[in-house]
């Protein structure tokens, strides 16, 4: 009976007699799922063009935040450094439609996803050859990004709130908002979702699949980019960000595999959820259940909505 009571009863409690606590992982989690937001984000509008799931998506963040650091330490200024980054998105969105994605058109989604796997590994290699394999700091002052903390004093505790968090959030949630009205308002964000829809229909009305494509990945890489540049501005920038990335992936089953406003609300419910869990009922588990609890929240939801809360419903008829 104490064991349930210390597993079940005891965290609710703790969460209510000590809010300022409450507040502060409320907040590390509603920043946390931004991020998975603005990650989810990537998948979503390559998947939505093209059918195919990156999973270069990761590496691309990766990729991007090294470029920039590895730029700025060649003696580029900063904001030079970052126009040219968004340069190297650009091109690699050229390559990949031009050596990937135009030699694989109407082939199966499974051969197109292999291919970004191959993407993957390639950039891995690439850019430990270029970059080096060792953790690198983000140069997130040079980039006019906010390094101090907010300490508010509220029920009877200290609440921090880290600038660079607040930054991130705001930064990645005008993203969000920005690439969900550049794909249901715009002409471009239409002639994508056709493209998405029906290859062979799309390019019979006069959509150009090769410049979709290579919109839709540079828009992916710019997603990425910033993902790169706020995660390293939290930590570091190192290969290992590419694991983080994958976060994504629970937060795609949660609210659909195409739909932009389920990339946003699934990161907000997986990034809550890790942080409460993991603060309150981490140290009973043996701690570190960070890392596993989004794939076990996601796998709850497929039990009841395999579709996702705003994934498109199949149905076949036989």
């Amino acid at each position: 009976m104490e064991i349930l009571f210390n597993i079940f009863i005891q965290p609710f409690i703790e969460m209510f007699t000590a809010p300022d606590l409450l507040i502060q992982v409320l907040w590390e989690g509603f920043v946390s799922g931004t991020l998975y937001a603005l990650i989810a984000l990537g998948f979503v509008l390559i998947f939505k063009a093209s059918g195919v799931f990156n999973f270069a998506q990761g590496i691309m963040v990766v990729f991007g935040a090294l470029s920039l650091v590895g730029l700025y330490s060649l003696g580029v200024p900063a904001y030079v450094a970052l126009a040219l980054c968004i340069l190297i998105m650009f091109l690699l969105a050229a390559t990949v439609e031009r050596f990937v994605m135009r030699p694989l058109v109407n082939q199966e989604p499974i051969i197109l996803f292999m291919a970004t796997i191959g993407l993957t590994f390639f950039l891995i290699g690439f850019g430990e050859f270029v970059f080096g394999g060792e953790p690198k700091l983000m140069i997130t002052e040079e980039l006019g990004l906010p390094t101090g903390s907010y300490d508010i004093e509220a029920f009877g505790g200290l609440i921090i709130l880290q600038q660079i968090d607040i930054s991130a959030a705001l930064i990645a949630g005008a993203m969000v908002a920005a690439l969900a009205v550049f794909f249901n308002k715009t002409r471009i964000g239409r002639a994508l979702r056709a493209v998405a829809d029906d290859h062979q229909a799309a390019m019979s009305v006069g959509i150009t699949l090769q410049q979709i494509w290579v919109i839709v990945w540079f828009a992916a890489g710019i997603v990425a980019l910033a993902t790169g540049i706020m995660w390293g501005a939290r930590s570091d920038v190192s290969f290992a960000l590419q694991i983080i990335a994958l976060k994504a992936l629970p937060v795609l089953i949660l609210g659909g595999l195409t739909s932009i406003p389920g990339a946003i609300v699934g990161g907000l419910i997986i990034g809550l959820s890790e942080k409460m869990l993991e603060f309150y009922w981490g140290p009973m588990l043996g701690g570190s259940i960070e890392s596993w609890v989004p794939y076990f929240v996601a796998l709850i939801f497929l039990w009841f909505m395999p579709q996702g809360l705003f994934g498109e419903r199949i149905i076949e008829r036989v």
